[in-house]
């Protein structure tokens, strides 16, 4: 397990419930050390870590011997991560993203950017994706994701490894589907956030949420992904999850930035950065690429990069010209 945030810690621990030992690499040993102990007072203080997960700052300690290699750090460290220790990854284990994003710069997809990068064959990549908030998967509350891989085989050996008590994996095979959906909620969380923060009641949120669907599905099947995906948990299971949870941290930002705080602001307030924050240009970067129009999501990052404040962002997609729901 490479990362120790919120999200990676939870996974670890989901990990070592279902039977699997666990090695995590940190990149700061003050956290590492927390982990030895037992716990991650930096990230998830509430959970009390299994016996069965152990840290290290040593990349090369951490992916040895392993079958099931998860990668959890930010999307947009990915490639100079790959790129400091990407040849310690075993070369015939399942290399696993937990993480939401696309790639600035290039607008590629975390399965990309290690087939790329960490010269991973992409039949070993297998995608973690789900309504999956760390906060209750650490105090267990019941939940589901979805496990996608090219090859049934390597979806099955990660869905086995983390099939605990509380957590169901399903398999599934569209990676590009999954993905998408991952990256683009995030970003729909943000307006939905602000819509909160402006004071608006669940009927602008559900239909941000909605519409936010049709943009997601529009370009994830611009992509090659498959429809049923933007209907299950990693599409529309996850987006409803980070689009009205407290725990969100992309919802909890959004709120921030419609109650008039600038970016800049937010960050200082809350000491961390959304993804969606991160990703939004690169996502309205692929959308362009593809030729699909995401409204929302362009508003959005008018809003990150250019100062638009949150209700001229509304007053922009409330005047667009009317079109039939299914476009």
């Amino acid at each position: 397990m490479y990362g120790t945030g919120s999200w990676g810690t939870a996974y670890a621990s989901v990990l070592a419930d279902a039977g699997t030992n666990v090695t995590m690499w940190g990149r700061r040993q003050e956290v590492v050390d927390q982990i030895n102990a037992g716990t991650n007072e930096d990230y998830l203080p509430e959970l009390r870590l299994p016996s069965t997960i152990r840290a290290t700052s040593d990349p090369f300690e951490a992916a040895a011997g392993a079958d099931i290699v998860v990668l959890a750090v930010p999307s947009q460290t990915l490639r100079a991560n790959l790129e400091a220790w990407g040849s310690v990854l075993p070369s015939s284990a399942a290399i696993v993203s937990l993480m939401k994003g696309v790639e600035l710069g290039t607008t590629r997809r975390m399965s990309e950017v290690i087939s790329e990068v960490g010269g991973v064959e992409p039949e070993r990549v297998v995608i973690v994706s789900g309504p999956n908030l760390a906060r209750e998967i650490a105090v267990k509350q019941p939940a589901a994701s979805v496990v996608a891989s090219s090859s049934a085989a390597m979806a099955e050996l990660v869905a086995a490894a983390c099939a605990a008590p509380y957590f169901r994996p399903y398999t599934g095979s569209d990676v590009v589907g999954t993905e998408i959906c991952g990256a683009v909620k995030n970003v729909i969380a943000l307006a939905v956030g602000m819509a909160e923060g402006l004071g608006m009641g669940d009927n602008s949120k559900a239909s941000i949420i909605t519409r936010g669907l049709a943009e997601t599905m529009r370009l994830g099947m611009a992509l090659g992904g498959e429809a049923p995906t933007f209907a299950g948990l990693a599409g529309v299971g996850d987006l409803i999850a980070t689009c009205m949870s407290p725990l969100s941290r992309n919802h909890s930002f959004g709120v921030r930035l419609g109650q008039g705080l600038a970016v800049s602001e937010v960050i200082a307030v809350t000491k961390q950065t959304a993804e969606g924050v991160k990703s939004c240009t690169s996502i309205l970067e692929l959308a362009r690429h593809t030729g699909v129009d995401v409204p929302i999501i362009e508003q959005v990052d008018a809003m990150i990069q250019h100062d638009r404040s949150a209700q001229e962002v509304v007053s922009a997609l409330l005047s667009r010209p009317r079109k039939a729901e299914t476009a």
